[in-house]
């Protein structure tokens, strides 16, 4: 399984930059020590996504820790991209493709 997740995280960090999601520019610490949910108080969904899931998720792989069971980020995702629609489809797809694998 741990492949499997691998290549969802890859095919997330492409969904990404295809859409035009990616930031070069990292959160800063403040940002990235927020205790909301997904950080939705201090940066965008897309910036969690790539500065905390991807790094958290990709650390667990290497360390061979047990992988989470129960995600659940696409409802929050077709909350915050309903206007987006479908300019962001390659990552709400990614998306549901991670939550189904890990679920």
């Amino acid at each position: 399984m741990s492949q499997q997740v691998q290549q969802l995280l890859n095919e997330l960090n492409a969904a990404l930059v295809k859409d035009n999601l990616w930031s070069s520019q990292p959160p800063t610490a403040d940002a990235l020590a927020s205790t909301a949910p997904f950080c939705c108080d201090t940066m965008p969904l897309e910036q969690w996504l790539q500065f905390v899931l991807l790094p958290r998720m990709q650390a667990l792989l290497e360390a061979g820790s047990p992988l989470p069971n129960n995600i659940a980020i696409s409802p929050l995702a077709e909350l915050v991209y309903a206007n987006k629609m479908p300019a962001v489809a390659t990552v709400m797809a990614a998306i549901k493709r991670l939550e189904q694998c890990l679920n």
